[in-house]
């Protein structure tokens, strides 16, 4: 993690650090599904394509959010940029629900080599 932020993809980190680039991720799609109204579909996790799009849209609005980044204009081209997004994110089934496929989607980090995190005691972590 370099910096402090995560990187735009999973595939370099380590078994424990995929998990919690994941899990961020999750948190982050919940939150950007609500903010913007995306038509995120359910497996969204399983599309490439839409995981670096979510993942690149999750840092960009986390720059402004945070005020790492103070630009209107490039804020506005976020906004601008939704519909385009948004576009990328039409490709699946049926909608995406957090509650419904949250099982769905911790199978799939487990698949592509996510390690949960143990706590002191040996349990897995969140």
């Amino acid at each position: 993690m370099e910096g402090g932020r995560w990187p735009l993809n999973w595939r370099s980190l380590y078994p424990r650090e995929r998990w919690l680039w994941w899990e961020q991720l999750w948190m982050d799609v919940c939150a950007l599904r609500e903010r913007y109204r995306l038509a995120i579909r359910s497996g969204w996790w399983e599309d490439s394509i839409q995981v670096e799009a979510l993942a690149a849209l999750a840092a960009w609005a986390d720059r402004y959010d945070t005020g790492e980044w103070d630009d209107p204009p490039g804020k506005l081209a976020l906004l601008f940029e939704l519909e385009r997004v948004d576009g990328l994110l039409r490709e699946g089934g049926e909608p995406f629900h957090p509650s419904r496929d949250r099982e769905a989607f911790l199978a799939h980090v487990v698949k592509v080599g996510s390690q949960r995190p143990t706590g002191p005691d040996g349990e897995a972590g969140g």
